[in-house]
């Protein structure tokens, strides 16, 4: 394999990679073996044909992409750590030559790590972060208490109002025609929780037990499912029950039964308390938010856009992961919720921005204040992760490898650059 590196503007780069001939041979070859069986070729048994007689009654082209692939797969690793580029995106790939005989080239066209010029970062002001615990914010916090342990009473005697959960059967219609996704029985629907789309939820407040009715919406117009996109539906509703929420009496019986203490206001002080925990971490984490955020308006820095794209979409596999929790699919999701995944991916944009941002001048910081991570850090950090993960850390520090390490000392460097800059920082 040889590479060559063209450094382009904007922070990319084209490689390209010239793989020998002979190499690409062997791998039309091992396309043929995965193939072969495929083929009748007349005079021999299936299976058995020469690659040869393949080849002249189909063209050698029936085994370019297999190869390509391979090719690519074998080399595009090792040009990375060739170039000595810190490569920040996916590739690009194009073929540039492809036949047999002769050398297989290909170019990677990549985002590469921007470079970062610095303002001021320490001593930055800021507004002044309240960590204070209000009364309010007891109150909203046995609110919540009492609404995790409140219980969900079926009633009979009136129609659905808003934070019912109610039992429903659906069916929807486009122009007459029943559409897929678009039918359920006994669906479990939280009035107010917009899980559906437009007014869905508020078209059955008022509805009464055993009521069939109409709901009539519109779908937005960037629905993921084009056909369906920005038309007007007819769902064939029917009401199957009502739930209402009950919550419990806030007393002494009801400190006794969610907490260890025995009175309302014991409970109460041992809550002031640890929200007052709660929100000194917050503020300590908004206080840091603020400060980074400072640090990035006097920077400078061109982020090129596939690195933007490349964290979009793992902001997008987060998310989905996070649904997966729930029982949902991100497909669900966005039936449900009217988004679309171009939709998602717009709205991302400023976080994704902000993070990559974010952590450029952090990791920037950390080099020009050369901030030194040692191996108790790194050890300190491989215990957490183990305790994270439930595991023996002699048996994590034994699958960790050095490129992982290096990772990881990176990650605690960065943590060491918020804490000098937060430190630093004048609130007013």
């Amino acid at each position: 394999m040889s590479l060559t590196v063209e450094n382009l503007e904007k922070n990319m780069a084209k490689l390209t990679v010239t793989v020998p001939a002979e190499d690409f041979i062997e791998g039309m070859k091992a396309s043929y073996n995965k193939q072969k069986n495929r083929f009748s070729i007349p005079g021999f048994r299936k299976g058995k044909a020469p690659q040869s007689y393949i080849e002249k009654a189909y063209g050698p082209e029936l085994f370019y992409e297999d190869a390509a692939n391979t090719c690519i797969e074998k080399t595009y690793s090792d040009a990375m750590d060739e170039s000595k580029l810190d490569i920040v995106s996916r590739p690009e790939i194009d073929v540039v030559q492809m036949e047999k005989g002769k050398d297989f080239i290909y170019t990677a066209l990549v985002a590469v790590k921007p470079e970062v010029t610095l303002g001021e970062y320490k001593g930055v002001e800021i507004e002044k972060v309240d960590a204070e615990v209000t009364d309010e914010d007891v109150e909203a916090a046995l609110l919540n208490e009492q609404k995790q342990n409140a219980r969900n009473v079926p009633v009979e005697d009136r129609p659905a109002k808003m934070d019912d959960e109610v039992s429903i059967d659906f069916e929807g219609f486009v122009e007459g025609e029943a559409f897929e996704g678009g039918k359920g029985e006994n669906y479990q629907l939280k009035l107010g929780s917009h899980s559906f789309i437009d007014t869905f939820e508020d078209q059955i407040v008022g509805k009464s037990i055993g009521d069939e009715f109409d709901v009539n919406v519109t779908f937005p117009e960037d629905y993921q499912a084009e056909e369906l996109a920005g038309k007007p539906a007819v769902f064939k509703c029917k009401l199957n029950g009502i739930k209402e929420t009950q919550l419990p009496e806030l007393d002494d019986d009801f400190a006794a039964d969610v907490s260890e203490f025995d009175t309302l206001d014991e409970y109460k002080e041992d809550l002031k308390a640890t929200l007052k925990g709660k929100k000194e971490k917050e503020a300590k984490n908004e206080k840091e938010g603020r400060v980074v955020d400072k640090i990035i308006e006097g920077a400078q820095m061109d982020i090129p856009e596939p690195m933007l794209n490349t964290q979009k979409e793992q902001m997008l596999n987060e998310f989905a992961q996070q649904l997966s929790y729930q029982g949902l699919s991100i497909d669900q999701y966005f039936q449900f919720s009217g988004m679309s995944k171009e939709k998602f991916m717009e709205t991302a944009e400023p976080e994704a921005e902000r993070r990559i941002k974010s952590r450029l001048v952090l990791e920037t910081i950390a080099k020009q204040e050369n901030i030194q991570v040692s191996e108790d850090d790194l050890n300190a950090e491989l215990e957490k992760m183990a305790e994270t993960y439930q595991m023996e850390p002699d048996k994590l520090k034994e699958l960790v490898g050095d490129d992982e390490k290096e990772a990881i000392k990176l990650d605690i460097a960065v943590q060491k650059a918020v804490d000098l800059v937060r430190d630093a920082a004048i609130e007013k």
